[in-house]
């Protein structure tokens, strides 16, 4: 086995604007936002058209048509997004063996012993575009950290392979904010050091560092910076004791019904894998991660196991509510886990979800519920 491995991020184009267009081609080359009706929706995705406007996801769908009034707003369909994730995904597992799906429009996959990787993953580019209708961005390097980043730099259709050495020099220039888990927040506290791009960053000293963002942070942010990560992509054949699904926003988030919608959009794309795995857990967790890097996570254990969207829904907004973040949030997460494990006590199915126990009232929910967003 090769001692460095090659690792590929898959990441679909605009994935819902993309479903929407198949189904009204009408709309292609126009500013296309998909969001929810009402006062209080929020932006899912938006067209490249869109995006040049300033409309990023997450941000107030009424902010999106002040700063493109020509939009075209269209309301979501998850149930076609899931639909077609899984066509799209069904098609990439066809043609390799080690896959770990991020969420419904992106992916890891790990090609170091596939002969000509980046020959089967362009093969595979134009084989999901000609049978599935999405495009999708490659980045491809020795970890997922610049696979991540890559895959992000010619979008939409990009392909980019490049190692540290080479993401080190050519991002140089860059803002920091092109890394992944480097927030705006963080962005900001970073140049008012005078540390304005990723060559900067890198020749900080740890000291100056730790004493602004803590010895953790501090180390994380050089090694992010130096594109150190992870080069392991799990497996999806193997049993799993938790599943979950999260989402960084492009920018922080501090309207609670935004919270709330994008809590409830990771749950659906959660359940339905348990779904089509046919498992169900008996422990619901969220992960919140705030402006500052604070991380907190809470769960909570059902008297049975579930796998339906609108029960984990309302208990994933009822653990965000109890917790009731004190700052915006950049990261979101909703994590399900004690798969159904006879004897296994509340205690250990929370701990298993690595989660802190949830110490408020517990929710009673007759199972097959609807849950609010509202």
């Amino acid at each position: 086995m090769s001692a460095r491995r090659i690792i590929a991020h898959l990441d679909c184009d605009a994935f819902y604007v993309s479903v929407e267009l198949l189904r009204r081609p009408e709309l292609i080359g126009k500013p296309v936002v998909v969001a929810g009706h009402g006062p209080r929706a929020v932006v899912t995705t938006a067209s490249y058209e869109a995006r040049r406007f300033g409309v990023g996801s997450a941000s107030p769908a009424a902010q999106a048509r002040r700063l493109c009034p020509q939009a075209i707003f269209v309301a979501p369909d998850f149930e076609a997004y899931r639909a077609k994730s899984r066509e799209v995904w069904d098609l990439v597992r066809e043609r390799l063996r080690v896959v770990s799906q991020a969420g419904l429009d992106e992916g890891y996959t790990d090609v170091t012993e596939v002969e000509k990787p980046l020959r089967v993953l362009r093969e595979l580019v134009a084989e999901v575009r000609d049978r599935a209708g999405i495009t999708i961005s490659v980045g491809v390097g020795p970890n997922r950290l610049i696979a991540k980043v890559a895959s992000d730099l010619e979008k939409p259709q990009g392909f980019v392979a490049m190692g540290r050495e080479e993401a080190c020099r050519r991002l140089a220039g860059s803002s920091p904010r092109i890394i992944p888990g480097i927030g705006p927040k963080t962005v900001e506290r970073l140049a008012a050091m005078g540390l304005t791009t990723i060559g900067a960053l890198q020749r900080a000293e740890p000291g100056p560092l730790a004493a602004r963002f803590g010895e953790r942070h501090g180390r994380d942010l050089l090694a992010r910076a130096h594109f150190h990560g992870s080069d392991v992509v799990a497996t999806e054949s193997g049993p799993a004791k938790s599943r979950s699904s999260e989402t960084t926003f492009d920018a922080d988030v501090a309207d609670p019904v935004a919270l709330e919608a994008a809590l409830a959009e990771l749950a659906g794309q959660l359940c339905a894998g348990l779904q089509r795995k046919q498992v169900r857990g008996r422990t619901i967790a969220i992960k919140v991660r705030l402006d500052d890097w604070t991380t907190v996570t809470r769960a909570r254990t059902l008297p049975a196991a579930v796998n339906d969207a609108a029960t984990v829904t309302a208990v994933a907004i009822a653990l965000l509510r109890a917790y009731a973040p004190a700052r915006p949030v950049r990261l979101l997460g909703v994590r399900v886990a004690a798969f159904e494990v006879e004897g296994a006590n509340p205690a250990e199915a929370e701990a298993e979800a690595g989660a802190e126990p949830d110490r408020s009232p517990q929710l009673m929910l007759p199972l097959g519920s609807r849950a609010s967003v509202s």
